[in-house]
Protein backbone atom coordinates (compact mmCIF):
# COMPACT_ATOMS: atom_id res chain seq x y z
CA UNK A 1 0.00 0.00 0.00
CA UNK A 2 1.61 3.21 -0.88
CA UNK A 3 2.52 5.73 1.90
CA UNK A 4 0.16 8.13 0.94
CA UNK A 5 -2.65 6.10 0.66
CA UNK A 6 -4.88 5.73 4.03
CA UNK A 7 -6.75 2.50 5.11
CA UNK A 8 -9.61 4.20 4.69
CA UNK A 9 -8.83 4.81 0.94
CA UNK A 10 -7.90 1.84 0.34
CA UNK A 11 -10.72 0.03 1.65
CA UNK A 12 -12.82 2.45 -0.56
CA UNK A 13 -11.41 1.55 -3.78
CA UNK A 14 -11.45 -2.35 -3.12
CA UNK A 15 -15.17 -1.76 -2.41
CA UNK A 16 -16.29 0.40 -5.88
CA UNK A 17 -13.33 -1.92 -7.51
CA UNK A 18 -15.14 -5.34 -6.53
CA UNK A 19 -18.18 -3.71 -7.35
CA UNK A 20 -16.98 -3.02 -11.02
CA UNK A 21 -16.25 -6.45 -11.47
CA UNK A 22 -19.39 -7.51 -10.32
CA UNK A 23 -20.23 -5.14 -13.00
CA UNK A 24 -18.03 -6.66 -15.75
CA UNK A 25 -19.84 -9.98 -16.01
CA UNK A 26 -23.26 -8.24 -17.17
CA UNK A 27 -22.05 -9.32 -20.69
CA UNK A 28 -19.41 -11.86 -20.06
CA UNK A 29 -19.49 -13.88 -23.48
CA UNK A 30 -21.03 -11.23 -25.21
CA UNK A 31 -18.03 -8.75 -26.40
CA UNK A 32 -16.60 -11.07 -28.99
CA UNK A 33 -12.82 -10.47 -29.42
CA UNK A 34 -13.00 -7.58 -26.49
CA UNK A 35 -12.84 -8.36 -23.25
CA UNK A 36 -15.57 -7.57 -20.70
CA UNK A 37 -14.79 -5.01 -18.86
CA UNK A 38 -16.33 -2.88 -15.87
CA UNK A 39 -16.01 0.78 -15.42
CA UNK A 40 -17.21 2.92 -12.35
CA UNK A 41 -17.20 6.93 -12.47
CA UNK A 42 -17.09 7.44 -8.33
CA UNK A 43 -17.43 11.35 -7.18
CA UNK A 44 -16.92 12.91 -3.60
CA UNK A 45 -18.43 15.97 -2.89
CA UNK A 46 -17.83 16.12 0.81
CA UNK A 47 -20.71 14.03 2.00
CA UNK A 48 -19.10 10.33 0.99
CA UNK A 49 -18.55 8.75 -2.34
CA UNK A 50 -21.25 8.50 -4.61
CA UNK A 51 -21.60 6.32 -7.79
CA UNK A 52 -22.25 9.07 -11.25
CA UNK A 53 -20.91 6.72 -14.20
CA UNK A 54 -21.86 2.91 -14.81
CA UNK A 55 -20.16 1.43 -17.75
CA UNK A 56 -19.31 -2.29 -19.04
CA UNK A 57 -18.47 -3.36 -22.57
CA UNK A 58 -21.15 -3.64 -25.14
CA UNK A 59 -22.34 -6.61 -26.67
CA UNK A 60 -19.96 -6.96 -29.62
CA UNK A 61 -17.03 -5.45 -28.19
CA UNK A 62 -18.14 -1.55 -28.84
CA UNK A 63 -18.04 1.09 -27.07
CA UNK A 64 -15.72 0.30 -24.15
CA UNK A 65 -16.72 0.18 -21.07
CA UNK A 66 -14.75 3.47 -19.92
CA UNK A 67 -16.91 5.68 -22.83
CA UNK A 68 -20.30 4.28 -21.40
CA UNK A 69 -19.37 5.49 -17.83
CA UNK A 70 -18.43 8.73 -18.92
CA UNK A 71 -21.51 9.16 -21.07
CA UNK A 72 -23.29 8.54 -18.21
CA UNK A 73 -21.12 10.83 -15.90
CA UNK A 74 -20.99 13.85 -18.11
CA UNK A 75 -19.71 16.72 -16.51
CA UNK A 76 -19.62 14.67 -12.80
CA UNK A 77 -16.45 12.87 -14.49
CA UNK A 78 -14.03 16.21 -13.95
CA UNK A 79 -12.15 15.41 -10.64
CA UNK A 80 -13.62 12.18 -9.65
CA UNK A 81 -12.51 8.73 -9.70
CA UNK A 82 -12.51 5.77 -12.02
CA UNK A 83 -12.12 2.34 -11.11
CA UNK A 84 -11.44 0.24 -14.10
CA UNK A 85 -10.82 -3.85 -14.26
CA UNK A 86 -8.50 -3.82 -16.75
CA UNK A 87 -5.71 -0.79 -17.67
CA UNK A 88 -7.62 1.84 -20.20
CA UNK A 89 -6.83 0.82 -23.91
CA UNK A 90 -4.12 2.68 -25.52
CA UNK A 91 -4.05 2.21 -28.88
CA UNK A 92 -5.97 4.58 -31.71
CA UNK A 93 -8.84 2.95 -34.03
CA UNK A 94 -11.68 4.73 -34.91
CA UNK A 95 -12.42 6.48 -31.51
CA UNK A 96 -9.59 7.71 -29.32
CA UNK A 97 -7.81 4.99 -26.83
CA UNK A 98 -10.04 5.22 -23.47
CA UNK A 99 -7.03 6.65 -21.41
CA UNK A 100 -7.26 9.48 -23.87
CA UNK A 101 -10.71 9.57 -23.14
CA UNK A 102 -10.26 9.77 -18.84
CA UNK A 103 -7.77 12.73 -19.20
CA UNK A 104 -10.23 14.87 -21.53
CA UNK A 105 -13.18 14.32 -19.08
CA UNK A 106 -10.97 15.14 -16.64
CA UNK A 107 -10.76 12.77 -14.04
CA UNK A 108 -8.29 13.21 -11.46
CA UNK A 109 -7.78 9.35 -10.41
CA UNK A 110 -7.86 6.28 -11.77
CA UNK A 111 -7.60 3.08 -10.28
CA UNK A 112 -6.98 -0.25 -12.32
CA UNK A 113 -7.13 -3.94 -11.49
CA UNK A 114 -5.63 -6.57 -13.96
CA UNK A 115 -2.73 -5.73 -16.37
CA UNK A 116 -3.61 -6.31 -20.23
CA UNK A 117 -0.95 -8.28 -22.09
CA UNK A 118 -1.70 -6.45 -25.12
CA UNK A 119 2.04 -4.55 -26.33
CA UNK A 120 -0.44 -2.29 -27.81
CA UNK A 121 -1.55 -1.47 -24.27
CA UNK A 122 0.55 -2.79 -21.82
CA UNK A 123 1.63 0.02 -19.24
CA UNK A 124 1.26 2.56 -21.70
CA UNK A 125 -2.38 3.41 -21.02
CA UNK A 126 -1.45 4.34 -17.59
CA UNK A 127 1.40 6.00 -19.03
CA UNK A 128 -0.91 8.60 -20.76
CA UNK A 129 -2.74 8.73 -17.83
CA UNK A 130 0.37 9.99 -15.23
CA UNK A 131 1.74 11.97 -17.90
CA UNK A 132 -1.92 13.90 -17.97
CA UNK A 133 -1.08 14.69 -14.06
CA UNK A 134 -3.71 12.18 -12.64
CA UNK A 135 -3.07 9.82 -10.04
CA UNK A 136 -2.88 6.10 -10.83
CA UNK A 137 -3.18 3.06 -8.27
CA UNK A 138 -2.51 -0.38 -10.19
CA UNK A 139 -3.92 -3.89 -8.91
CA UNK A 140 -6.60 -3.20 -6.79
CA UNK A 141 -7.86 -6.81 -6.72
CA UNK A 142 -6.02 -7.46 -9.47
CA UNK A 143 -6.61 -11.71 -9.11
CA UNK A 144 -10.72 -10.82 -8.83
CA UNK A 145 -10.75 -9.31 -11.94
CA UNK A 146 -8.53 -11.67 -13.90
CA UNK A 147 -10.74 -14.70 -12.70
CA UNK A 148 -13.67 -12.66 -15.13
CA UNK A 149 -10.98 -11.79 -17.41
CA UNK A 150 -9.74 -15.17 -18.30
CA UNK A 151 -10.93 -16.03 -21.65
CA UNK A 152 -9.29 -12.54 -23.09
CA UNK A 153 -6.38 -13.14 -21.25
CA UNK A 154 -5.70 -16.44 -23.19
CA UNK A 155 -6.43 -15.44 -25.91
CA UNK A 156 -4.05 -12.50 -25.87
CA UNK A 157 -1.17 -14.92 -23.66
CA UNK A 158 -1.96 -18.35 -24.88
CA UNK A 159 -3.59 -17.92 -28.59
CA UNK A 160 -6.69 -20.18 -27.68
CA UNK A 161 -9.72 -19.27 -25.56
CA UNK A 162 -9.83 -20.32 -21.97
CA UNK A 163 -10.79 -24.06 -21.78
CA UNK A 164 -13.28 -24.55 -18.48
CA UNK A 165 -14.03 -28.23 -17.67
CA UNK A 166 -17.24 -28.64 -16.52
CA UNK A 167 -18.01 -32.30 -14.76
CA UNK A 168 -21.13 -33.55 -12.47
CA UNK A 169 -20.18 -36.65 -10.47
CA UNK A 170 -21.87 -38.59 -8.24
CA UNK A 171 -20.64 -39.25 -4.50
CA UNK A 172 -18.37 -42.00 -5.36
CA UNK A 173 -16.79 -40.44 -8.05
CA UNK A 174 -18.65 -41.35 -11.24
CA UNK A 175 -20.14 -39.36 -13.98
CA UNK A 176 -22.76 -41.52 -15.51
CA UNK A 177 -24.02 -45.74 -15.50
CA UNK A 178 -23.28 -47.35 -18.29
CA UNK A 179 -25.91 -48.21 -21.32
CA UNK A 180 -28.19 -45.81 -20.06
CA UNK A 181 -27.02 -41.91 -21.64
CA UNK A 182 -27.79 -39.29 -19.83
CA UNK A 183 -28.73 -39.29 -16.03
CA UNK A 184 -29.41 -36.90 -13.38
CA UNK A 185 -26.62 -36.55 -10.53
CA UNK A 186 -27.18 -33.07 -9.49
CA UNK A 187 -30.48 -31.40 -8.16
CA UNK A 188 -32.06 -28.34 -10.02
CA UNK A 189 -30.29 -25.53 -7.97
CA UNK A 190 -27.11 -27.05 -9.39
CA UNK A 191 -28.49 -27.97 -12.90
CA UNK A 192 -29.59 -23.71 -13.11
CA UNK A 193 -26.04 -22.89 -11.80
CA UNK A 194 -24.95 -24.72 -14.98
CA UNK A 195 -27.13 -22.70 -16.92
CA UNK A 196 -25.91 -19.67 -15.54
CA UNK A 197 -22.26 -20.71 -16.57
CA UNK A 198 -22.81 -21.53 -20.02
CA UNK A 199 -24.41 -17.61 -20.37
CA UNK A 200 -21.22 -16.45 -19.69
CA UNK A 201 -19.30 -18.52 -22.02
CA UNK A 202 -19.13 -18.43 -25.93
CA UNK A 203 -18.95 -22.19 -27.02
CA UNK A 204 -20.12 -25.68 -25.13
CA UNK A 205 -17.94 -28.48 -26.10
CA UNK A 206 -18.58 -32.12 -26.02
CA UNK A 207 -17.99 -35.28 -28.22
CA UNK A 208 -19.73 -37.05 -30.34
CA UNK A 209 -20.08 -40.61 -28.26
CA UNK A 210 -21.80 -37.95 -25.75
CA UNK A 211 -23.86 -35.78 -28.66
CA UNK A 212 -24.98 -39.66 -29.86
CA UNK A 213 -25.44 -41.43 -25.95
CA UNK A 214 -27.50 -38.62 -24.59
CA UNK A 215 -28.71 -36.63 -27.51
CA UNK A 216 -28.43 -33.38 -25.57
CA UNK A 217 -29.73 -29.58 -26.41
CA UNK A 218 -26.92 -27.74 -24.29
CA UNK A 219 -28.85 -24.37 -24.01
CA UNK A 220 -29.55 -22.04 -21.39
CA UNK A 221 -33.22 -22.39 -20.49
CA UNK A 222 -33.37 -20.34 -17.67
CA UNK A 223 -35.92 -16.79 -17.92
CA UNK A 224 -34.39 -14.16 -18.95
CA UNK A 225 -31.31 -15.90 -20.03
CA UNK A 226 -32.53 -17.98 -23.07
CA UNK A 227 -31.16 -15.60 -26.26
CA UNK A 228 -27.74 -16.52 -24.27
CA UNK A 229 -27.35 -19.60 -25.11
CA UNK A 230 -23.81 -20.48 -26.67
CA UNK A 231 -22.54 -21.92 -30.05
CA UNK A 232 -22.38 -25.74 -29.29
CA UNK A 233 -19.27 -27.83 -30.62
CA UNK A 234 -19.01 -31.30 -31.41
CA UNK A 235 -15.98 -33.27 -31.66
CA UNK A 236 -16.97 -35.91 -34.46
CA UNK A 237 -14.03 -36.52 -36.76
CA UNK A 238 -16.12 -38.56 -39.03
CA UNK A 239 -19.42 -36.40 -39.05
CA UNK A 240 -21.77 -38.89 -37.32
CA UNK A 241 -23.95 -36.78 -35.49
CA UNK A 242 -27.39 -37.33 -36.17
CA UNK A 243 -29.47 -34.96 -38.53
CA UNK A 244 -32.42 -35.92 -36.35
CA UNK A 245 -30.61 -34.74 -32.94
CA UNK A 246 -32.12 -31.88 -30.76
CA UNK A 247 -28.61 -29.47 -31.70
CA UNK A 248 -29.06 -30.57 -35.38
CA UNK A 249 -32.71 -29.92 -35.46
CA UNK A 250 -32.29 -26.41 -33.49
CA UNK A 251 -28.91 -25.73 -35.60
CA UNK A 252 -30.82 -22.23 -37.38
CA UNK A 253 -31.76 -21.23 -33.44
CA UNK A 254 -28.79 -21.75 -31.82
CA UNK A 255 -25.18 -22.62 -33.39
CA UNK A 256 -23.87 -25.78 -34.18
CA UNK A 257 -20.10 -26.46 -35.25
CA UNK A 258 -18.94 -29.91 -36.07
CA UNK A 259 -15.09 -30.49 -35.96
CA UNK A 260 -14.47 -32.92 -38.69
CA UNK A 261 -11.91 -33.82 -40.51
CA UNK A 262 -11.66 -34.21 -44.07
CA UNK A 263 -12.00 -37.94 -44.39
CA UNK A 264 -15.38 -37.61 -43.15
CA UNK A 265 -18.21 -38.77 -45.15
CA UNK A 266 -20.41 -36.49 -47.49
CA UNK A 267 -23.66 -37.97 -47.24
CA UNK A 268 -24.33 -37.20 -43.52
CA UNK A 269 -22.40 -34.08 -43.74
CA UNK A 270 -24.71 -32.53 -46.50
CA UNK A 271 -27.77 -33.24 -44.43
CA UNK A 272 -26.90 -31.60 -41.43
CA UNK A 273 -26.15 -28.76 -43.42
CA UNK A 274 -29.52 -28.63 -45.02
CA UNK A 275 -30.40 -28.62 -41.24
CA UNK A 276 -28.16 -25.29 -40.47
CA UNK A 277 -24.93 -27.12 -38.87
CA UNK A 278 -21.46 -25.60 -39.86
CA UNK A 279 -18.65 -27.17 -40.02
CA UNK A 280 -15.05 -26.48 -38.65
CA UNK A 281 -12.35 -28.05 -40.92
CA UNK A 282 -10.14 -29.73 -38.33
CA UNK A 283 -6.81 -31.78 -38.55
CA UNK A 284 -6.22 -35.44 -37.08
CA UNK A 285 -3.94 -36.65 -35.08
CA UNK A 286 -3.57 -40.43 -33.72
CA UNK A 287 -7.37 -41.27 -34.74
CA UNK A 288 -8.71 -38.00 -32.86
CA UNK A 289 -9.28 -34.11 -33.61
CA UNK A 290 -6.17 -32.44 -33.04
CA UNK A 291 -7.47 -30.02 -30.02
CA UNK A 292 -4.49 -27.34 -29.92
CA UNK A 293 -5.55 -26.45 -34.12
CA UNK A 294 -9.11 -26.58 -33.48
CA UNK A 295 -8.43 -24.43 -30.19
CA UNK A 296 -6.72 -21.87 -32.13
CA UNK A 297 -8.73 -21.68 -34.85
CA UNK A 298 -12.09 -21.01 -32.57
CA UNK A 299 -9.48 -18.12 -31.40
CA UNK A 300 -9.57 -16.73 -34.56
CA UNK A 301 -13.87 -17.08 -34.16
CA UNK A 302 -13.40 -14.42 -31.51
CA UNK A 303 -14.09 -17.06 -28.71
CA UNK A 304 -12.28 -16.68 -25.59
CA UNK A 305 -13.98 -18.99 -23.11
CA UNK A 306 -15.33 -22.76 -24.11
CA UNK A 307 -16.97 -25.05 -21.64
CA UNK A 308 -15.79 -28.53 -21.73
CA UNK A 309 -19.07 -29.99 -20.98
CA UNK A 310 -18.59 -34.43 -21.61
CA UNK A 311 -18.00 -36.89 -22.08
CA UNK A 312 -15.08 -38.83 -20.09
CA UNK A 313 -12.70 -39.40 -23.29
CA UNK A 314 -13.18 -35.99 -24.66
CA UNK A 315 -12.13 -34.52 -20.71
CA UNK A 316 -9.67 -37.19 -20.45
CA UNK A 317 -8.07 -35.66 -24.01
CA UNK A 318 -8.25 -32.44 -23.18
CA UNK A 319 -6.68 -33.00 -19.19
CA UNK A 320 -4.11 -35.20 -21.16
CA UNK A 321 -3.02 -32.50 -23.56
CA UNK A 322 -2.67 -29.99 -20.78
CA UNK A 323 -4.96 -27.34 -22.00
CA UNK A 324 -7.56 -27.24 -19.24
CA UNK A 325 -7.32 -23.74 -17.49
CA UNK A 326 -10.15 -23.73 -15.19
CA UNK A 327 -11.98 -26.90 -13.41
CA UNK A 328 -15.29 -26.93 -12.12
CA UNK A 329 -16.90 -29.56 -9.66
CA UNK A 330 -20.46 -30.23 -9.08
CA UNK A 331 -20.74 -33.29 -6.11
CA UNK A 332 -24.61 -35.09 -6.02
CA UNK A 333 -25.39 -36.70 -2.32
CA UNK A 334 -26.04 -40.34 -3.98
CA UNK A 335 -23.50 -43.15 -5.24
CA UNK A 336 -23.60 -44.83 -8.66
CA UNK A 337 -22.14 -48.28 -7.85
CA UNK A 338 -20.22 -50.64 -9.85
CA UNK A 339 -21.72 -49.98 -13.39
CA UNK A 340 -20.79 -46.72 -13.17
CA UNK A 341 -18.17 -44.80 -15.17
CA UNK A 342 -15.52 -43.14 -13.68
CA UNK A 343 -14.59 -39.61 -14.07
CA UNK A 344 -11.27 -39.01 -15.45
CA UNK A 345 -10.81 -35.96 -12.60
CA UNK A 346 -11.93 -35.35 -8.96
CA UNK A 347 -11.42 -33.96 -5.48
CA UNK A 348 -8.58 -35.88 -4.54
CA UNK A 349 -6.64 -36.13 -8.06
CA UNK A 350 -6.69 -32.28 -9.61
CA UNK A 351 -3.39 -32.07 -12.15
CA UNK A 352 -0.53 -30.05 -10.94
CA UNK A 353 -0.69 -25.93 -11.05
CA UNK A 354 -4.15 -25.40 -9.94
CA UNK A 355 -5.23 -23.92 -7.26
CA UNK A 356 -8.86 -24.26 -5.60
CA UNK A 357 -10.34 -20.03 -5.74
CA UNK A 358 -14.06 -21.63 -4.41
CA UNK A 359 -16.29 -24.13 -3.28
CA UNK A 360 -20.11 -23.49 -2.44
CA UNK A 361 -23.52 -25.75 -1.73
CA UNK A 362 -26.17 -25.48 -4.39
CA UNK A 363 -29.12 -27.39 -2.33
CA UNK A 364 -27.86 -31.06 -1.46
CA UNK A 365 -25.05 -30.70 -4.12
CA UNK A 366 -21.15 -29.33 -3.51
CA UNK A 367 -19.08 -27.58 -6.20
CA UNK A 368 -15.59 -26.33 -6.34
CA UNK A 369 -13.40 -24.77 -9.03
CA UNK A 370 -9.81 -24.41 -9.50
CA UNK A 371 -7.86 -22.59 -11.87
CA UNK A 372 -4.87 -22.73 -13.31
CA UNK A 373 -2.46 -19.38 -13.48
CA UNK A 374 -2.17 -17.83 -17.10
Amino acid sequence: MPDTLTPEQDAIDRRYMAAAIRLSRKHLGLTSTNPAVGTLIVRNDGSGPVIVGRGVTAIGGRPHAEAEALAEAGELARGATAYVTLEPCAHHGRTPPCANALVSAGVARVVGAASDPDSRVSGKGYAILRAAGIEVREGVLAREAADHLAGYLNRSVNKRPEVILKLALSADGMIGRRGQGQIEITGQVARRQVHVIRAETDAILIGIGTAIADDPELTVRLPGLRTRSPARIVLDRMARLPATSKMARSANDVPVLVAACAESGTANRAELERAGVKFLATESFDGRVALPELLEDLANKSMSRIIVEGGADTAQAFLEEGLVDRIMLFYGPEEIGADGIAAPIGRDHIPAGFTLVRQARFGEDTYAEWIREI
